[in-house]
């Protein structure tokens, strides 16, 4: 009855201090809700039970470092490594189509199946964030010109005349927001292929 009194914050705060046993009602108490979160996305045991072990390595290496500052918020913490994980795993999958290496060669052995289209409306999802993560990271000009040109199909012409800046300076501004795109890819080693 007491542990479930006992707040995630305090729980952590106990495993920080040692007490190896707060982590182990951590996992209890959030188990259910963190399987079921990866199986439904993976579709797999196996596969679920590997994330969910790397997902709990994960949280107590960081969790050791000190590196943990989620106030309160330990349970959308987990879930977001899991999250992650899943990606990780799609990503090195990458789930190409095998071929039967039979006389009868059979189609649908090529052709996708739905249960892709999850896996990569994931992925997807996963891009577009980390996209629109390093666009709020640019210098207010820049994400300006961008926002305009790529999201809303902007001229050249019409952002000039918009921000009341000449076309070479829009363009410019272009250049630099995408040079700065790129150094922020490489600074956050973020992956965008699908």
């Amino acid at each position: 009855m007491k542990k479930h009194s006992i707040t995630d914050s305090t729980l952590v705060s106990n495993f920080i201090r040692g007490e190896e046993a707060a982590l182990e009602v951590l996992i209890k108490r959030h188990q259910q809700r963190l399987f079921s979160f990866i199986y439904s996305k993976v579709q797999d045991r196996d596969i679920t039970e590997d994330i969910f072990q790397d997902t709990f390595i994960k949280v107590i290496r960081t969790l050791k470092k000190g590196n943990y500052n989620e106030e309160g918020k330990f349970l959308p913490w987990v879930m977001r490594i899991s999250h992650n994980l899943v990606i990780d795993h799609f990503r090195k999958t990458n789930r190409m189509p095998s071929f039967k290496n039979t006389d009868e060669f059979d189609i649908f052995s090529v052709l996708g199946d739905g249960s892709l289209n999850a896996e990569k409306q994931i992925i997807q999802d996963q891009i577009y964030n980390d996209v629109r993560g390093l666009v709020n990271e640019l210098p207010e000009e820049q994400k300006d010109v961008l926002v305009m040109r790529m999201y809303k199909d902007m001229s050249f012409k019409e952002i000039s005349e918009n921000t009341g800046v000449s076309i070479n300076t829009a363009l410019g501004r272009m250049r630099y927001a995408l040079i700065n795109m790129r150094k922020l890819i490489e600074k956050h080693k973020i992956i965008l292929v699908n």
